[in-house]
C-alpha cells in the first residue's frame, strides 16, 4: 500500500512537472511577443513620424521676433587702486517674441538703462574675458532685464558691439 501511495505521488510530481514548463514557455512566448511589438512601435515612432513635428516647427518660425534697441552705454570697469582706468562701450538689443511688446517696453527703458548702467560699474575687465565671461553677462542682463519689466518676458538680451579700452 505504501508502494501504490508513492507511486500515486510519483505520478503527481510527473504531471505537475510539465506545467510548469508549458507556463514558462508561454511566458517567454508572450514576453518575446510584447518586445517585438513595442520595439516595432518604437521604431515606427523614431524613424516615420517626424513629418507632424518638422511642420509644427515651420509654423512656429514663421513669425520672426522684435527687436528694442537699449541706449549704448560707457561705463568705466573696477580696477585695482593705481591702475589704469578701463572704459567698457556696450551696444545692446533686446529680444521679444510678438511686435506688441516692443512697446510695452518702451515706456520701462529707463529703468533697463539704469539697472544695466549699476550692473556694469561694478565689473571687473576679468569678470568679461573670454566667451564665458560674456555669455555670463549676458545670462545676468537678461535676469536683470526680466525683473525690470516683469509681466514682459524677454526672450534674450544680444549684444551688438562690445568694446573694452
Amino acid at each position: 500500500m505504501a508502494d501504490s501511495e508513492q507511486a500515486d505521488g510519483g505520478a503527481a510530481e510527473g504531471a505537475s512537472i510539465p506545467a510548469p514548463k508549458s507556463k514558462l514557455k508561454l511566458v517567454i512566448i508572450v514576453v518575446a511577443a510584447l518586445t517585438l511589438v513595442g520595439g516595432g512601435a518604437a521604431a515606427y515612432f523614431l524613424f516615420f513620424s517626424h513629418s507632424g513635428e518638422e511642420k509644427h516647427a515651420e509654423a512656429v518660425a514663421a513669425k520672426p521676433p522684435a527687436f528694442v534697441e537699449v541706449p549704448d552705454m560707457l561705463v568705466n570697469l573696477v580696477g585695482a587702486p593705481g591702475e589704469r582706468v578701463q572704459y567698457l562701450k556696450v551696444k545692446v538689443v533686446l529680444e521679444v517674441k510678438e511686435e506688441k511688446q516692443v512697446e510695452a517696453i518702451k515706456p520701462s527703458m529707463p529703468r533697463v538703462t539704469d539697472i544695466f548702467q549699476t550692473y556694469l560699474r561694478e565689473l571687473r575687465p576679468s569678470d568679461i574675458n573670454g566667451s564665458a565671461g560674456l555669455f555670463r553677462l549676458k545670462e545676468e542682463l537678461t535676469k536683470r532685464v526680466n525683473a525690470a519689466v516683469a509681466p514682459i518676458p524677454i526672450s534674450a538680451v544680444l549684444f551688438k558691439e562690445i568694446v573694452v579700452q
